[in-house]
Order: structure tokens, then C-alpha cells, then sequence
């Protein structure tokens, strides 16, 4: 079901023409912006979190992390990076 979801949540927003976090707001109100450009998204009813790092002026999205609600409240949303796997 998280992988649904993830793919939805992809598609939704890769298929979007957001320019900043206001318009991005309107569409994901739950979205919330933290430090460097990264906005964590409630996926499946706040059951996961993704971050992402975007910029808005060249539509570019970056996924640092995603996890359980449970997961994301042990990690510093602001520093947290990708890795590789």
C-alpha cells in the first residue's frame, strides 16, 4: 500500500506546475517546509513521511527520505540525506 501511495504522490507532483510552496500548499495543505528548500509530505492519512528537497524556480525534486510517522520523529528533518542503496 505505501508504494501505491509513494507512486501516486509521484505522479501527482511530477505532473504539476507549482512555481512555489503557496501553490504547492493549496494542492497537499498537510505539506509543511522545513530548512534548505525541503518540504515533508504526509503520505497514506500521516501514516509515512516523505521529505523532499525542491526548487521550485527549476521544477526540481529530490527525495531524502521516507519512512512511518513513528521513523520520521527520530530523524533531524533537516539534515537527513538520501542514501543510496
Amino acid at each position: 500500500m505505501a508504494e501505491t501511495a509513494l507512486l501516486e504522490w509521484s505522479h501527482e507532483l511530477l505532473n504539476s506546475d507549482f512555481t512555489n510552496f503557496n501553490e504547492l500548499k493549496q494542492v497537499y495543505g498537510n505539506a509543511s517546509i522545513v530548512a534548505d528548500d525541503r518540504v515533508v509530505f504526509n503520505i497514506m492519512g500521516n501514516k509515512y513521511r516523505l521529505v523532499a528537497w525542491i526548487v521550485f524556480e527549476y521544477r526540481a525534486i529530490q527525495v531524502k527520505w521516507f519512512g512511518t510517522h513513528a521513523e520520521y520523529d527520530r530523524i533531524d528533518v533537516a539534515s537527513i540525506q538520501h542514501k543510496k542503496k
